[in-house]
């Protein structure tokens, strides 16, 4: 692979896994990524980041205060999804002869998805619907970057999983069912 479609194939993931946070506030998971290595290697460790940062989401959020009993429950599954995503994901850039990334500070976390503006359940909610929807395309996204096809069945169960997320969580919020199809990529 060429350097120049490697780079492009790099911009491409950034720019297809940024996740929307906040009013106009868009970050790209993993900043470590641009250190992580060309290929898989890379793409896995971008990934990777997109969970670390989920499962600090959650975890920050439930211990808020904010959330009612019955959404912390959904959000505590939900983390643990995330923590098994990142287990799997650590392992395969391992596998890989990589270093997975390392999860960033709880206060980096907190900064980047602007937690400290989060009021309400409902913003909690809203803020974890927008984190799900851009995890769901970031894996959409990426499943033909991939140039190991074994990853890609590892991709479709992560983006599915990341669906389920935003499906509950966008009920929850009682928005209505999308009328247009391919919701995510």
């Amino acid at each position: 692979m060429d350097s120049e479609h490697t780079h492009q194939d790099r911009r491409s993931f950034l720019l297809t896994s940024g996740l929307t946070v906040g009013a106009g506030l868009v970050m790209a998971p993993g900043l470590a990524f641009a250190q992580a290595g060309d290929g898989d290697i890379g793409i896995l460790n971008g990934a990777l980041g997109i969970e670390h940062e989920g499962i600090a989401a959650y975890r920050l959020a439930g211990a808020s205060g904010l959330l009612s009993a019955g959404v912390l429950q959904v959000a505590t599954v939900f983390m643990g999804h995330h923590e098994q995503h990142r287990d799997a994901l650590a392992r395969m850039v391992r596998e890989a002869g990589g270093q997975p990334v390392d999860p960033k500070s709880d206060a980096d976390y907190v900064e980047a998805l602007a937690l400290g503006t989060l009021k309400t359940e409902g913003d909690v909610i809203a803020l974890a619907t927008r984190l799900e929807q851009g995890a769901t395309n970031a894996y959409t996204g990426q499943v033909a970057a991939l140039s190991d096809k074994s990853l890609v069945h590892l991709f479709t169960q992560l983006s599915a999983d990341e669906a389920v997320h935003w499906a509950t969580l966008n009920n929850a919020a009682g928005a209505a069912i999308p009328t247009q199809a391919f919701l995510f990529g």
